[in-house]
């Protein structure tokens, strides 16, 4: 019985500890799967993480290359204009990354002559009032790449940006930058004056992308929020050409964002008008917001011809 009775309890002894490590090997092999497991998890996120950075890396120099390519193209410190001789051709395209710019002056922009035909001539820019010795900004990052004078400009300084336009400070009494140095956006430039042609105090402000001389107003809106009118935006041949613009008004601006906007913008842009009884050149240049020298080019006639009714004008806008 005492023989029984030991044999008993060492089989209780050894089921108990058999259940013990089996439960243990069982802990131990979920602790190894949780850890193959998180294991597993890291790896994969490790990989993801790297995959995006090679990603980030290879878009970056692309951005960066385009960058630096508007930036050496053409790029002469001593030419006002070093795209003199290129070909022009139309619609192009003109990508921005920033939503708003800096103003070039502190205060209230107050436009006193717009972009457009003005006294016989072209006038290429928009002034801007301002006292002389004001601070004068440039309106994005870039890099300078011409400082000097100008006949008719005076003092001037063109920056280069970074998307390859280019904005003309001119009537400057004072330069504070050189060429090459690299400007941020709002960075003082230089002080406002009178230097060149300039029947009093104001800025001359020129924007420019490859030698095209564009309607500011196209790419920015000079009201109080500084805003760029498009981060993608399409540049026909009619807001590089100041003889369909009137000096005195803003004309008006509607954005092409597309390629295909602005195909169909150039169909817009042309109209046919009938002369009527008591119509005046300036009538039509006022009613139709068309300038009375863009008027004569494309009709071939001066300003002295006489209307006849039932003549054909055709009118760029």
């Amino acid at each position: 019985m005492k023989q029984l009775f030991l044999f008993i309890s060492l089989n209780c002894l050894y089921l108990n500890t058999y259940s013990q490590n089996d439960t243990l090997i069982k802990i131990d092999h979920d602790a190894n799967n949780q850890l193959t497991i998180k294991d597993s998890i890291k790896k994969d996120s490790l990989e993801l993480s790297t995959e995006q950075n090679v990603i980030k890396t290879l878009e970056s120099p692309k951005k960066d290359s385009i960058a630096m390519i508007q930036l050496v193209d053409h790029w002469d410190t001593t030419t006002y204009n070093p795209y003199k001789n290129e070909t022009k051709e139309y619609p192009f395209n003109i990508a921005f990354t920033d939503s708003t710019y800096a103003s070039p002056i502190l205060g209230k922009k107050v436009i006193t002559s717009r972009y457009g035909w003005r006294n016989r001539r072209a006038h290429k820019g928009i002034d801007i009032d301002l006292i002389t010795g004001d601070m004068v900004m440039t309106m994005l990052d870039g890099k300078v790449r011409f400082v000097g004078n100008q006949p008719g400009h005076g003092k001037i300084i063109i920056i280069r940006h970074l998307n390859g336009l280019e904005t003309s400070y001119a009537h400057l009494s004072k330069q504070l930058v050189e060429v090459n140095d690299t400007v941020t956006k709002g960075q003082i430039i230089g002080k406002g004056g009178t230097t060149g042609n300039a029947r009093g105090s104001h800025l001359h402000l020129e924007v420019s992308y490859k030698g095209n001389y564009i309607y500011p107003e196209y790419l920015f809106d000079f009201g109080t929020k500084n805003l760029i009118r498009s981060q993608n935006i399409w540049v026909t041949k009619n807001w590089v050409t100041p003889y369909v613009h009137n000096s005195k008004r803003q004309s008006t601006i509607v954005i092409c964002n597309t390629y295909e906007e602005a195909l169909e913008s150039k169909k817009r842009q042309k109209q046919i008008y009938v002369v009527k009884r008591g119509d005046t050149l300036s009538g039509i240049s006022n009613k139709h917001r068309v300038s009375i020298t863009s008027i004569c080019k494309t009709n071939a006639i001066r300003r002295t011809s006489t209307l006849k009714i039932g003549q054909r004008l055709l009118l760029i806008q």
